[in-house]
């Protein structure tokens, strides 16, 4: 991830144009995150190509959502304190407001 994003205090979500998105689980072994990084990556290619057909494209998509549930940004969550999941969510309507409208730069 690039370093331009913030990242909420607790370590759960990155902000893109003033929305959570939900970090990789950091209790992943560094060689599964990599295999699921190539993975998701590999069907990110596939999908930039406009001569898939509706099953290439369905199941490049799959493999994205698997790939991103592994990786613990999408599913379950990966934390266990009871804390919703925001992601997606606009950080500005969340309890990341304050810490968000103290960022120096819009985000």
């Amino acid at each position: 991830m690039r370093d331009s994003h913030p990242v909420t205090p607790d370590g759960r979500y990155f902000v893109v144009k003033g929305r959570l998105w939900r970090r990789t689980n950091p209790a992943l072994p560094e060689d599964q995150v990599k295999a699921r990084v190539a993975q998701l990556m590999d069907a990110r290619r596939r999908l930039a190509r406009k001569s898939l057909s509706d099953e290439e494209r369905a199941a490049a998509h799959a493999q994205v959502d698997d790939a991103k549930r592994a990786l613990g940004e999408r599913g379950d969550v990966w934390w266990d304190d009871g804390a919703p999941d925001l992601n997606r969510h606009m950080a500005k309507n969340t309890v990341y407001a304050e810490w968000f409208g103290g960022l120096s730069e819009p985000q």
